[in-house]
């Protein structure tokens, strides 16, 4: 309903504008990732993939934080700005992984392992990351895995997928948390293929939260920021794109003489595009900041318990 009188009252240009001055008046930032839709990230303060836009969330100077992202991205600028307002366009904006991974239950799973300390992926709630002794983002897992002494047992929760991957390139074994994501795990091996074939001069770019197989056939593996940094260095003119669509907009505005495919998912559909990033929208970015909610709240006790492990992230990257 809001977004159908939206558009038959506002063009996107008044939206745009509005956007703008909103940020003005409440002296607001406005962090995007990669993942939004194009038109967020034109107008975005800084954009960015989730430890880029926790450190610039940690350093702000703003009185607000608008989050063009999904819930525990927003959740996470709130635990480290806990006198600011933090507000996100959807607070229906989550996250499959951090869906799939319920405080309790991990709870649970840690006390199966004792001796074992719990280094969990951003991609979380801030219930799960105030059970955790370490958090951390695909840019740097490998460097906080590496981190810790090779004596001391670890979980790695919640995506299976990435603690495979981190477990090959450190030559640690760890338990790991049988979660994974579900724009990651869509992507078809056949027909990335198929697109290799089509295209042989292209280099296959995956993200590591992709499974094995897909991970087996790529000439380069990275974060979305290492992804977008590979093909700005790359002298590769072409490059078959294994992740969420929305970076390639970043990608083509860097690299306007390169040429980017997206991989395609198993079944015929938009199974590739994360359906919690996408739904944040222009109309709903303006009324969030009209409005000054949803607004990220958290429990003052469980923040500060959250804060600990991300504090150890940001100190290490």
């Amino acid at each position: 309903m809001i977004r159908r009188f939206i558009k038959n009252n506002f063009d996107k240009k008044f939206l745009i504008d509005e956007i703008k001055k909103l940020k003005e008046e409440l002296n607001a930032v406005l962090l995007v990732h990669y993942y939004q839709e194009d038109d967020i990230q034109e107008i975005g303060d800084f954009i960015g993939d989730s430890l880029q836009l926790s450190q610039e969330a940690a350093k702000t100077q703003a009185d607000v934080i608008v989050f063009a992202g999904v819930h525990f991205m927003a959740e996470t600028a709130k635990i480290l700005n806990p006198n600011k307002k933090v507000l996100i366009p959807d607070l229906n904006a989550g996250c499959s992984l951090a869906e799939g991974c319920p405080a309790e239950l991990l709870q649970k799973f840690k006390e199966k392992y004792p001796d074992h300390i719990l280094i969990t992926y951003i991609n979380s709630t801030a219930e799960v990351k105030a059970i955790s002794d370490i958090i951390c983002t695909s840019s740097n897992a490998e460097k906080i895995v590496n981190s810790i002494p090779k004596s001391q047992k670890i979980i790695f929760a919640p995506d299976k997928n990435l603690g495979k991957y981190i477990s090959k390139k450190t030559g640690r074994d760890m338990v790991l948390w049988p979660g994974a994501c579900i724009v990651h795990e869509t992507f078809s091996e056949n027909k990335i293929m198929k697109l290799k074939l089509e295209n042989p001069e292209a280099d296959i770019i995956a993200h590591p939260e992709c499974e094995e197989n897909i991970l087996n056939i790529s000439d380069f593996i990275g974060s979305t920021s290492n992804l977008l940094n590979y093909v700005i260095k790359s002298d590769k003119k072409k490059f078959i794109v294994v992740t969420e669509p929305g970076i390639l907009h970043q990608m083509r505005k860097k690299c306007p003489d390169k040429e980017f495919i997206p991989a395609l998912p198993e079944a015929g559909c938009n199974c590739n595009n994360c359906p919690y990033m996408r739904l944040n929208t222009l109309e709903k970015l303006y009324l969030c900041m009209k409005n000054r909610k949803p607004e990220i709240i958290i429990n003052e006790e469980l923040r500060i318990k959250a804060l600990k492990p991300i504090q150890r992230m940001l100190e290490l990257s």
